[in-house]
């Protein structure tokens, strides 16, 4: 099975890609990249923005490589990208449903005007000089993602904004941060989009010396060594993969399918987890299980007809998806009992 094979095996090519760039013409450039991408059935998300770009989007290797060559070389993008931030991973099965590509006011939402990556932005550090710096007493480590993601893994000692949505991180700031104590901020994400904005938020306010992880947990994962990592638990990914591990490999959290909560093992093993329905992230909400409950069981009567549900997509994706990770699992408990 595909989900046993090595990474640079498996048949999807994931990028994950962002850049804080001038682009005013971001909506001239929408609907030539979508023809791009859908002429290669590449899938997933992009975001275009008068600040940049950012997206995660999936295809053949060799659709990914031309997308990466066409933003590179390309006349309408070429010089404005250079440098993007692109990190590439691997998938057993496509992790999208459909591909968009999307017009917003901010590549990642903030709403502070101050902030502004292509101006002003912290220290880069790379993910071999990491470690060094988060261990020395004098350094705040923060990380910038939302509760649900870090919930599935994090640095040792970082603080938890606790936040729901990146617009908060500003509050938290205000709240717990203060630039005549905290001399030295060093900041975290998932791919390194998020702590640049916030790094160059942090600088507007006045904080001194601020610091972020290059190419996010994602990169740190993919060049640190798991043996000198100081990275607990898996990252949460948005697309059908839910969550990687070191190496980029593919990990345990499945996801609910009425909140899109990312599950652990432990979630899963809870009296209120019901496959396709409910978790105890949303115990208490009747009205997501009742939806969850009768798109499920609209699946279920169009299999009984032999005919195809709107969800079946989703569905059958997820289930692909489970299947490879009890399987990797249960191949992984067999060598360890091989081993003993």
């Amino acid at each position: 099975m595909s989900a046993n094979l090595p990474q640079a095996e498996l048949p999807y090519k994931v990028m994950a890609l962002y850049k804080f760039a001038d682009l005013p013409d971001a909506a001239a450039l929408q609907p030539v990249l979508a023809k791009f991408c859908c002429a290669r059935d590449i899938k997933g998300t992009l975001i275009l923005a008068p600040e940049g770009i950012n997206g995660t989007v999936a295809g053949t290797p060799h659709a990914i490589e031309a997308l990466a060559h066409y933003l590179q070389t390309d006349s309408l993008f070429a010089n404005r990208l250079d440098g993007a931030e692109i990190k590439y991973s691997s998938a057993a099965t496509m992790p999208f449903l459909r591909m968009k590509v999307r017009l917003k006011s901010e590549i990642v939402t903030l709403r502070a005007p101050e902030a502004n990556p292509a101006k002003t932005v912290g220290t880069y550090v790379q993910p071999k000089d990491w470690n060094a710096l988060i261990e020395r007493n004098d350094v705040v480590l923060v990380d910038t993602r939302n509760d649900y993601e870090v919930g599935l893994g994090t640095f040792t000692k970082a603080l938890d904004p606790a936040t729901k949505s990146f617009t908060e991180f500003k509050d938290f700031v205000a709240q717990n941060l203060d630039p005549a104590r905290d001399k030295k901020v060093a900041m975290f994400c998932t791919g390194g989009i998020r702590c640049e904005k916030a790094s160059s938020y942090l600088l507007s306010q006045g904080f001194e010396e601020v610091f972020h992880l290059k190419g996010g947990i994602l990169g740190y994962l993919e060049q640190v060594p798991e043996a000198q990592s100081r990275f607990e638990g898996e990252c949460f990914v948005f697309d059908e993969r839910v969550s990687v591990g070191h190496g980029l490999a593919l990990g345990d959290a499945t996801l609910c399918r009425a909140c899109r909560h990312p599950l652990t093992a432990e979630d899963r093993a809870d009296p209120a987890h019901r496959d396709g329905i409910s978790c105890r992230h949303c115990a208490g909400d009747i009205q997501k299980h009742a939806a969850a409950a009768e798109r499920q069981h609209q699946i279920d009567l169009a299999k009984a007809r032999g005919t195809d549900h709107l969800g079946d997509a989703a569905h059958a994706m997820a289930r692909a998806n489970k299947a490879e990770k009890l399987e990797r699992i249960e191949a992984d408990r067999a060598r360890a009992k091989a081993r003993s």
